[in-house]
């Protein structure tokens, strides 16, 4: 019998409780991207041609296989990058051991889950302040770039211009006044 890659990076992962949760996955997925019947497909184009409809029927069923598997691919990928298979097999096991020995001793991990759940919160932590105090020293750079603008910038208000161009209109009376007396 020969094992496919996805089989294979199902059993690498994880167990019962990561099967469970890919199972779901393309439940769900299968079923969102299934939900038009080619009648109603139909139906949305009622002024095709018979013939133009089933193009393009034949071209959404290749979109949503192709959407359907890049998903599921994108899945495969989040799923590795976060160990969701590893994660969920340390609570699959704790699990277990509970409900072996109701009063749950000290054979468990749960130190050693307790410092990995700790650690990887500790690392998100470091990773969230160290985002938040960029961004708040971009905001700074922002705030005293616009300042520089906003002192730079000459600022008339609508009575002040006016004011201006009736200064200018004034002047230009007078030079025409002084032009008109006998400068010609």
């Amino acid at each position: 019998m020969e094992i496919t890659k996805e089989q294979l990076t199902t059993r690498e992962i994880g167990g019962a409780r990561y099967t469970n949760l890919k199972y779901a996955f393309d439940l769900g997925i299968h079923s969102l991207l299934t939900s038009c019947s080619k009648e109603a497909f139909c139906k949305a184009f009622p002024n095709f041609a018979p013939v133009q409809v089933d193009r393009l029927h034949r071209l959404f069923i290749q979109v949503l296989t192709s959407l359907h598997e890049d998903i599921q691919d994108e899945f495969e990928s989040l799923c590795v990058e976060t160990q969701a298979g590893p994660t969920l097999n340390m609570v699959e096991q704790l699990v277990e051991e509970q409900n072996l020995d109701p009063l749950f001793p000290e054979k468990s991990n749960v130190e050693e889950v307790t410092h990995y759940l700790s650690e990887a919160k500790q690392n998100e932590i470091s990773y969230l302040t160290t985002m938040l105090e960029t961004a708040e020293e971009q905001k700074r750079a922002i705030t005293s770039r616009l300042e520089v603008l906003k002192k730079e910038r000459h600022d008339f208000s609508d009575a002040d211009a006016v004011d201006i161009v009736n200064k200018i209109w004034t002047v230009i009376k007078k030079y025409d006044t002084i032009n008109d007396i006998g400068f010609h």
